[in-house]
């Protein structure tokens, strides 16, 4: 059964949000999104977007409270590498995660080679964070997999984040935004029980409340 509508808002930004089962998903989702894939979001004109960077580029050039992407368009066009880049990282810890059976060597050298990429790039910037002082585009894009990453140790890796990454991670817990959706890692193996269970509990956070 799909969850009601959850008007919230943000300062000056008013949307509803509308929960959806991935495992019965409703006909009419495919009439907003061909792929039926989420998130969607349905702007003020009817348009429909899909493609989390695609809405988050939207949104970035939509309101400018604090814009996410750098000024510089090469800077800018680097760290969509980057992005582009941990969708692989991401990939290699979606598969250990949603699949019964401990990290193989592969897998674990994908994820530790690809985060030890990441410590490098961040021991570069100046700041905390990828985008300096604030988060930006790519602190925002690869937060929620780093969230979600202490999990690995379950099955194995235990040596997920070097030094500059472990600061990072502790500074956007901090980060108002981020604090907004935090979720600690109690939650996510509840959600990955009842997925490997074959019952994904999709309304965890939501009965939690």
């Amino acid at each position: 059964m799909n969850s009601p509508h959850l008007s919230k808002g943000y300062p000056g930004i008013e949307y509803d949000v509308v929960n959806i089962n991935l495992s019965n998903k409703p006909d009419w989702l495919y009439d907003k999104n061909p792929l039926g894939k989420i998130p969607a979001l349905e702007v003020e004109t009817g348009d429909v977007l899909y493609e989390s960077l695609i809405i988050a580029d939207y949104l970035d050039e939509r309101y400018h409270q604090h814009l996410l992407h750098p000024k510089d368009p090469l800077q800018k066009a680097k760290d969509k590498l980057l992005i582009e880049q941990f969708n692989r990282v991401i990939n290699t810890m979606y598969r250990v995660m949603m699949n019964v059976g401990r990290i193989s060597l592969d897998d674990d050298e994908a994820i530790s080679s690809g985060l030890t990429t990441f410590e490098r790039e961040l021991s570069n910037r100046k700041g905390p964070f990828f985008a300096g002082n604030r988060p930006g585009m790519l602190d925002y894009m690869i937060w929620p997999w780093c969230e979600r990453a202490d999990i690995l140790k379950l099955f194995g890796n235990q040596h997920l984040f070097e030094k500059r990454e472990m600061e990072w991670r502790q500074k956007m817990t901090e980060e108002h935004t981020v604090k907004r959706s935090l979720l600690d890692s109690d939650f996510h193996i509840k959600y990955l029980q009842s997925y490997r269970a074959g019952m994904p509990d999709y309304d965890l956070i939501l009965n939690s409340k």
